[in-house]
C-alpha cells in the first residue's frame, strides 16, 4: 500500500504540476558589468585552440544581463507548450505503469484517472534538465512569445557578450574553463556525462555564479560565423546572412579541449535540432 500511495502521489502532484506550467516561468538573470577583456585564443587556453579563435584582440562590452542557467526543458514547454528534448525524466515505462493503475483499478473498485503519455511526460521534466534539439527558428519563436507573455526585451547573447561572461566578466581568474581550469568541476563532457544531460546548476559555478557555460549543452548566441580580426572593437555583432550560426560552450558528448570558454562551433541555421544543442538568454539593461 505504501508503494501504491507513493505512485498515486507521484501522478497526482505530476498533473498538478503540468497543470500549473501555463504560468510564465521565472528566468533568473546575472548582471554582468560590461568591461574590456581580450577574446579568442589567450594564453591559458595552451595548445588547444583552433584556427577560428585568432587572432586574440580586444573587445569591449557594454552591461548586460545573462542566464544563470541554460533553459530548461520546463520553461520551454510553459510558453511553447511541448517538450522537443530527446533527454528527459520520464519514466520509460509508462506503459507499463499504466497497465499497473488500471489492475489497481480493477482489484480494488477504484476509479483513479490515469494520466495521458504527453501529461505523464511534461510531469517528469519539472526538476531542470536543459531544452534540446531546439533549431534557430524556433528558438527565436520562444524568445518572441516570451517576450510577449513578460513585457520584457530577452534575446540571445552575441559571441562577445557569451565568452567575457563565461570568463567571469570583470571577476575573471583567467580560467581555461567557465570558472575553473579543472574540468570536471564545472562541465558535464563527453568523459563524465554518462552519454546524456544533466540538471542545470549542478555543477560549480563560474566567477560571475552562472552555471553550465563549459558542457551540459552547446549554446546558440546571436552572431553568424565570421573571422575574427586583431582590430579592437565595441559591442561587435557578426549578422552576416546566409552565414552559419555559432554556438558556444559544448555539450555533453564533447571533449575537453571543446568545452574551453574560447571554443566557437558553427552550425547551419536551418539544420535540424541537435540533441546537444540549447541556449541561454541575455536582455540588455532597461
Amino acid at each position: 500500500m505504501r508503494c501504491l500511495t507513493g505512485i498515486l502521489v507521484f501522478l497526482a502532484s505530476g498533473i498538478y504540476a503540468f497543470g500549473g506550467w501555463a504560468q510564465t516561468p521565472d528566468i533568473k538573470m546575472v548582471f554582468v558589468k560590461g568591461g574590456a577583456f581580450a577574446m579568442g585564443c589567450t594564453p591559458e587556453q595552451g595548445n588547444d585552440c583552433s584556427a577560428d579563435e585568432k587572432p586574440v584582440h580586444q573587445v569591449a562590452v557594454s552591461d548586460f544581463y545573462i542566464g544563470k542557467y541554460e533553459v530548461t526543458q520546463s520553461e520551454w514547454d510553459a510558453v511553447m507548450n511541448y517538450n522537443p528534448s530527446y533527454f528527459t525524466l520520464a519514466p520509460s515505462n509508462w506503459e507499463a505503469a499504466k497497465m499497473f493503475m488500471t489492475g489497481v483499478n480493477m482489484l480494488n473498485g477504484a476509479n483513479y484517472a490515469l494520466p495521458t503519455e504527453i501529461e505523464w511526460n511534461r510531469a517528469s521534466v519539472i526538476d531542470g534538465l536543459p531544452v534540446e534539439q531546439v533549431v534557430l527558428g524556433d528558438v527565436q519563436e520562444f524568445i518572441r512569445r516570451l517576450n510577449g507573455l513578460t513585457g520584457m526585451n530577452y534575446r540571445l547573447p552575441t559571441e562577445a557578450e557569451w565568452e567575457y561572461a563565461a570568463r567571469g566578466g570583470p571577476l575573471s581568474r583567467d580560467c581555461k574553463y567557465s570558472g575553473s581550469n579543472e574540468v570536471e568541476e564545472v562541465a558535464w563532457y563527453g568523459n563524465n556525462s554518462g552519454g546524456k544531460t544533466h540538471l542545470v546548476g549542478t555543477k560549480k559555478p563560474n566567477e560571475l555564479g552562472i552555471y553550465d557555460m563549459s558542457g551540459n549543452v552547446s549554446e546558440w548566441v546571436s552572431d553568424r560565423f565570421s573571422n575574427y580580426s586583431a582590430n579592437p572593437q565595441t559591442d561587435p555583432k557578426s549578422e552576416a546572412s546566409g552565414a552559419d550560426v555559432m554556438t558556444r560552450g559544448g555539450g555533453w558528448n564533447a571533449g575537453m579541449s571543446l568545452v574551453r570558454t574560447t571554443v566557437r562551433l558553427r552550425r547551419p541555421p536551418h539544420i535540424d535540432g541537435d540533441v546537444y544543442i540549447g541556449f541561454r538568454l541575455a536582455r540588455s539593461p532597461k
